[in-house]
């Protein structure tokens, strides 16, 4: 298992710090929370996608972009619902761990530093899924979820680099590095301490392996 978090497949340039055995172990425990919220979080993200076409409606190109992005999300949901709904696993709300709170609350308010933050901010999530979806794929017992997210990190990686294709088309490269560097600290800060419970497991709840502490 420490292997495969260090290798190629699971190690994200976006991120400043690789999710923990911890985490991993955590998730294969609990396959069907992982997999529920799983399924609120390509919701989420088509909504990301919308909303950033409405706040800035007269960005032709970012409107193209985006649209594309925000069906193949929710084709994903259609897919782990559909997993869900085979395995008589109801779809339920699940209390969402701080993750996606305190990286929105970093995100500044003025433009045009919003629209940056905000494309950084969407593109870590979108890599930490990635990277996570890569462990399950490499570790998961049950050969469906192996499946399931294994098909799904093509598209991930993808729409990470869109978000930074994004970014840096309108800031340029120093400009976004320097602004992803921060924003990456923060992300790692969100991931960081333990679970309360172990029914607290999520596809983004704590669990990061932290530079020269060799703990989560």
């Amino acid at each position: 298992m420490t292997a495969l978090l260090t290798s190629p497949t699971a190690r994200v340039k976006w991120l400043a710090a690789p999710s923990s055995a911890a985490w991993l172990e955590q998730a294969l425990a609990h396959p069907e929370l992982v997999l529920i919220d799983h399924a609120h979080c390509e919701r989420k993200a088509a909504g990301v996608a919308l909303q950033l076409m409405f706040r800035y409606p007269s960005d032709a190109e970012l409107g193209a972009l985006l649209s594309p992005l925000a069906r193949e999300e929710l084709e994903h949901f259609e897919q782990v619902l559909q997993l869900l709904q085979g395995r008589g696993i109801p779809l339920r709300p699940l209390p969402a761990p701080a993750y996606g709170a305190t990286l929105t609350a970093a995100v500044r308010r003025g433009e045009p530093q919003r629209m940056l933050d905000s494309f950084l901010v969407a593109g870590l999530i979108e890599a930490r899924s990635h990277e996570r979806m890569a462990l399950l794929a490499a570790h998961s017992p049950d050969a469906a979820l192996r499946d399931l997210y294994g098909t799904l990190l093509a598209s991930e990686a993808r729409h990470f680099g869109l978000y930074w294709l994004l970014a840096e088309g309108r800031y340029g490269r120093e400009v976004t590095v320097a602004r992803l560097e921060e924003l990456a600290a923060v992300e790692v800060q969100a991931l960081s301490g333990e679970l309360a419970s172990v029914e607290a497991v999520r596809m983004h709840s704590v669990g990061v392996e932290r530079a020269g502490s060799g703990t989560p």
